[in-house]
């Protein structure tokens, strides 16, 4: 930091325990590079929902930029432009394909890998390498964490979930290898700590029990080094930098909050205990690791990530926005509308939590542009309609505009059967992890640009 005019991408505030990255400031580049070679990097996020989607009312009547969002796709409204509904898209190794039920295990376990899982009598598994953990092997050296898993159940890695398939095919949608899943960190106390703690295992712990019993903030332990940072930038950095800041010490808070919360669980699984940092809240629990994969998506910590909304199968209740019957339960609707109303609620309460994350990283600046502007952003689900268990058209948008390629603000119709692992291939040579096929693909998804 003994350049005024021009810091290094890489600058950390630290202190006892506390490595805390920054966004990209003005005084990070200079001048005459900011507007040529210094471009944001390309981020890539794959949220995953469970249990299909009620297709009637998630499908977009028409294609093209003049569509209307249907009632579970409303509320993206403030981000309709910056986003795309893809239809047509298939995971044929989702389907049976002689191995009988199990659709959704094999749901999760193909969504990224384009791999059949393998169902075992015995402890074996195998699946593929996922997308992320395809393009972590390629670019992760140049950030911190080359990725990063985030969830909101827990699950089993071993034992069986879903006739036959075992559990480590339910409950991870990332895998590094063939036979190695890539198990995703559900408490955002962990995360947190992970993000904003130092490699200095005694340290981090000692900062934590020292923020504990004195009621001190992460923050507090890099005071120093903010306030000769905030003397050497300039007063759009100052001001980024505060408000930067700011959102982190308020999920610090939100974390807190969890932790000393003794409120009823009415929303969480039957059965299970919330391990200690998860919210009350199902909806806050979502949006506190979406705001922490944002800030390290601001940050430049990682590029990656994938985020499993619930495991495959799950059989939640969303008891707050009046569903009381398990999720899994009612995607076995059999057409009957009280439960087709009940489905399309859970979906749109998805949606809400996904618009959220949109529209925050919609509002911070990066660039020329906004954080959204740089990422893509795949939402889906292995399953399409949970009644059928079917892999076609399955419900897939992909918001952002991945560095400027992506002509976002339409909906797009493929044709039957069209490889969901097209649009694997595109994302990954966008964000530099160059790749020519990906599993079962035909050639790059057309028509984004």
């Amino acid at each position: 930091m003994s350049n005024p005019k021009h810091l290094h991408r890489r600058t950390f505030l630290k202190g006892l325990g506390a490595a805390v990255s920054l966004p990209l400031l003005e005084s990070m580049t200079p001048v005459r590079a900011m507007a040529a070679d210094t471009r944001p990097p390309t981020r890539m996020a794959f949220l995953f929902v469970p249990n299909g989607v009620h297709m009637e009312e998630w499908k977009p009547a028409a294609t093209g930029a003049y569509y209307d969002l249907p009632r579970i796709l409303k509320p993206l409204s403030p981000v309709k432009r910056d986003l795309c509904v893809l239809s047509g898209l298939t995971q044929d190794k989702g389907r049976a394909n002689g191995d009988g039920p199990g659709d959704h295990a094999r749901s999760a376990g193909v969504f990224l890998t384009g791999v059949q899982p393998l169902k075992s009598e015995g402890s074996e598994i195998r699946a593929g390498v996922s997308v992320d953990q395809f393009a972590a092997q390629r670019i992760g050296h140049e950030t911190r964490f080359a990725s990063l898993e985030l969830g909101t159940e827990r699950g089993r890695q071993s034992g069986k979930c879903d006739s036959g398939y075992s559990c480590a095919y339910s409950n991870n949608v990332s895998w590094r290898d063939s036979t190695t899943p890539m198990a995703k960190e559900t408490n955002p106390r962990l995360v947190f700590e992970r993000l904003f703690g130092n490699d200095r295992e005694g340290e981090r712990n000692e900062s934590l029990a020292r923020r504990q019993r004195y009621q001190k903030s992460i923050l507090d332990f890099v005071l120093e080094d903010a306030r000769a940072l905030t003397n050497k930038v300039s007063g759009n950095d100052r001001q980024k930098l505060d408000e930067y800041l700011t959102a982190v010490r308020e999920i610090e808070q939100r974390i807190e909050r969890a932790e000393t919360s003794n409120a009823p669980q009415a929303d969480m699984l039957a059965g299970l205990d919330k391990p200690e940092g998860v919210p009350d809240s199902y909806g806050e629990h979502i949006r506190l690791m979406g705001d922490m994969m944002i800030l390290a998506f601001q940050t430049d910590v990682t590029r990656i990530s994938t985020f499993m909304l619930a495991n495959a199968g799950s059989n939640r209740s969303y008891r707050p926005i009046g569903v009381n019957e398990g999720h899994h339960s009612l995607s076995h609707h059999q057409n009957k509308r009280d439960k087709l109303d009940k489905i399309s609620k859970i979906n749109t309460f998805h949606i809400e939590q996904l618009s959220y994350m949109l529209q925050k990283m919609k509002s911070i600046p990066e660039g020329a542009g906004s954080l959204l502007d740089n990422c893509m952003i795949v939402y889906g689900s292995g399953i399409s309609d949970g009644n059928r268990h079917n892999n076609e058209n399955l419900p897939v948008i992909l918001a952002g505009h991945g560095g400027g390629w992506i002509r976002s603000g339409r909906h797009i119709q493929y044709s039957g059967d069209t490889p969901l692992n097209n649009l694997f291939v595109t994302m990954l040579n966008q964000a530099g992890a160059t790749a020519e096929s990906f599993n079962d693909s035909t050639g790059p998804l057309p028509f984004l640009t």
